[in-house]
């Protein structure tokens, strides 16, 4: 075996190690910036040497090249789904159908939450994850491996070798990255989803498989599918093998034996529910014993032996007082709910959004209706429909505008959703400068949102590129703008000159870039020239870089204006090249060379980071025979320590910035 194989099976070892303390057993064994370092030493090893990538490599959860499309697979055992109720009495009315089909049985059923996710059966033949497939017509299911590789909560490779295990379960977006997606979304301008459930199935839908690996996606595994050389006898058995085999299994479950005991435990879930990761509508109640199963067997589209008893979310009905339309980043019509204010699930709700015109169509919702409302996935506020017994007559339809309410430009259809094609709308403006602006793009100091819509209100800025003319007169001028806080701002502005390529490409705003493609189209093309003459078969190379992606890039190249926004942006000294180029030409002192950051230092521990990885150097979290410098501030700890036992560097700040300087 060569150095580099039996490094790379060290590697991939001790990650997939940590990853079961991670997922399986909830017991971290290192901190997440460690675990980083591993997996990037993992990946510099196999783009060294390719041949080391193998399918069951942990380097395959960022996915692969885009799909044509999926592949339609017969499933193995059908996957029904169930039968549901929101009524007490008729989940006791199924306990007496079973009591009396099973007469003299004594009776237990196991109760799960009913996680509010997409369905899915993962395949593992002999411990090795082979196959992924979506629920489909229950007969046949979309083949979504790649995508289902992603997920880090789903094992590779398993404790149990039997000769095919197959497992169903649910994929769902955690709550708490849920609600950071729609925040960023309707930043971005960008239609926000209605729950997690839609957010999970939208990405697995996603052919291109590296997509799918930067959202959060998560599963929980709960169900038998086709099983060989496994000996099980009820479900509590099931679920424990499947957990003992390293599979996520459902954090909790109850046991019951009457109808008391059930209502109970159904009645414990619901306590419980809002502390799990996922969201949950209500509990599935099944059979324990899988004999028992077998003898009641299924109708055709649902088993016998189980039910789903959902919860009724927390609705509340007001009054729809009014409906106005957002202008998104990109020129859609966002339609939002005017509400009159009601406390909902501990909130105050007073807004919610629509979504989109054929939604208001579909559920016929009027202005002046009384509606019912309720937190969709209980997160975010959803209109669920009018109170058509409520109606007096007065109600008016909702009519899609026909102009733009920011510059009264005629509107457009593209599909289902609404368009103002004035690329020049004030409110596309606005948002399109506060994209440009923010921290994860050039990170202006200072220009958040209310500044932002003073200077469009005020006609200084038409685009990101005049904010680069503004003058102290010009902005100590606006309202709440003292000449410090304007001084202020103009040296952000400044110090945006000299942000890296990636950060540049982001902020245009081109549509489907986000800052990773950002980053992969930066350093692999080196300049902005280079990206702007850059035909879609060369932008198909790039990583992170699909078909749509491409496309959408040499559009927004085509464009005038855009070419015009650029030539502005270069003549105020903007830069327009990648600066980890000194990864490849060695120009600075730190290039190719490991930092590790330790205690208090004078300016944010992020910005001494970006400064290192944009000169070519690497950060890591632990210090090791590997690191060439630890940089110091006040109160080092434990690395200062390891630094000096292991014989290496250790800079202060002001030693850093003088190495960094050179």
């Amino acid at each position: 075996m060569s150095q580099a194989s039996k490094k790379h099976k060290e590697l991939a070892e001790e990650i997939r190690k940590l990853d079961r303390a991670y997922h399986e057993e909830a017991q971290p064994l290192v901190s997440d910036q460690e675990y980083d370092r591993l997996y990037r030493e993992l990946l510099d090893l196999e783009q060294e040497h390719p041949e080391l990538q193998t399918p069951d490599s942990p380097s395959q959860r960022v996915g692969g090249a885009p799909l044509p499309h999926f592949t339609s697979v017969a499933h193995t055992v059908p996957m029904q789904s169930l039968d549901n109720t929101y009524s007490a009495s008729e989940l006791e009315a199924f306990v007496d159908r079973i009591q009396k089909a099973l007469a003299g049985e004594k009776l237990g059923f196991v109760i799960e939450p009913k996680i509010d996710g997409v369905a899915v059966s993962v395949r593992y033949e002999k411990g090795k994850f082979t196959q992924g497939l979506t629920r489909g017509d229950g007969q046949h299911g979309d083949d979504i491996t790649a995508n289902l590789r992603t997920i880090r909560h789903l094992p590779l490779e398993i404790k149990n070798k039997a000769a095919v295990l197959e497992v169903r379960g649910e994929v769902y977006y955690p709550s708490a990255a849920f609600e950071k997606l729609n925040r960023q979304r309707e930043a971005a301008g960008e239609p926000v989803f209605a729950n997690p459930r839609n957010a999970a199935a939208g990405t697995l839908k996603q052919l291109n498989s590296r997509l799918v690996a930067k959202r959060p996606l998560s599963i929980v595994l709960y169900g038998p599918g086709e099983l060989k050389g496994v000996t099980c006898a009820t479900q509590q058995e099931w679920l424990e093998l499947i957990a003992q085999a390293g599979l996520p299994a459902p954090e909790k479950t109850w046991f019951a034996e009457t109808k008391a005991e059930l209502l109970a435990a159904i009645e414990a879930l619901d306590a419980e529910r809002r502390k799990f990761a996922y969201a949950t509508d209500g509990a599935v109640v099944q059979l324990n014993e899988w004999r028992l199963r077998k003898a009641l067997g299924p109708t055709s589209k649902a088993p016998r032996w189980a039910i789903a008893y959902k919860y009724s979310a927390e609705k509340a009905v007001t009054t729809l007082e009014d409906v106005t339309f957002q202008v998104g980043r990109t020129g859609v019509i966002t339609p939002v709910a005017e509400l009159k204010p009601v406390l909902l699930a501990g909130t105050t709700v007073s807004r919610a959004t629509l979504h989109n015109f054929e939604e208001i169509k579909r559920k016929d919702i009027r202005r002046g209706d009384h509606v019912t409302i309720e937190k969709a996935g209980e997160i975010i506020p959803a209109v669920l429909g009018a109170v058509l017994e409520a109606r007096t007559g007065a109600e008016k339809a909702i009519e899609p505008p026909e102009k733009c309410p920011a510059c009264d430009t005629a509107l457009v259809w593209d599909g289902i959703f609404l368009r103002c094609p004035n690329a020049s709308c004030p409110a596309q403006t606005q948002r399109r400068i506060q994209h440009f602006a923010q921290r994860g793009a050039m990170d202006i100091d200072g220009m958040g949102e209310s500044l932002v819509e003073q200077l469009v209100d005020a006609n200084l800025a038409k685009d990101p590129a005049d904010l680069y003319d503004l003058t102290l007169e010009q902005l100590s001028g606006l309202e709440r703008m003292a000449e410090k806080s304007a001084q202020n701002v103009l040296d952000g502005i400044e110090a945006s000159k000299k942000a890296d390529l990636w950060r540049l490409i982001f902020g245009l705003g081109i549509l489907h870039v986000g800052a990773g493609s950002a980053r992969a189209l930066a350093n692999h093309f080196g300049t902005l020239e280079a990206l702007e003459n850059a035909t879609e078969e060369e932008l198909l190379k790039v990583r992170d870089v699909g078909e749509v992606v491409a496309k959408s890039i040499v559009h927004w190249f085509r464009k005038p204006e855009n070419l015009d926004l650029l030539r502005r942006l270069l003549k105020a000294g903007v830069n327009t090249k990648a600066l980890q180029t000194a990864v490849r030409t060695g120009g600075t002192n730190l290039a190719g060379k490991t930092f590790v950051l330790t205690g208090t230092l004078s300016e944010p521990r992020e910005d001494v980071k970006e400064r290192i990885i944009a000169a070519g150097g690497k950060v890591a979290s632990s210090v090791s025979k590997k690191t060439d410098y630890v940089v110091a501030g006040e109160n080092a700890g434990s690395k200062l320590e390891d630094a000096m036992r292991l014989g290496v560097r250790v800079l202060s700040e002001k030693e850093f910035a003088k190495l960094a300087e050179n």
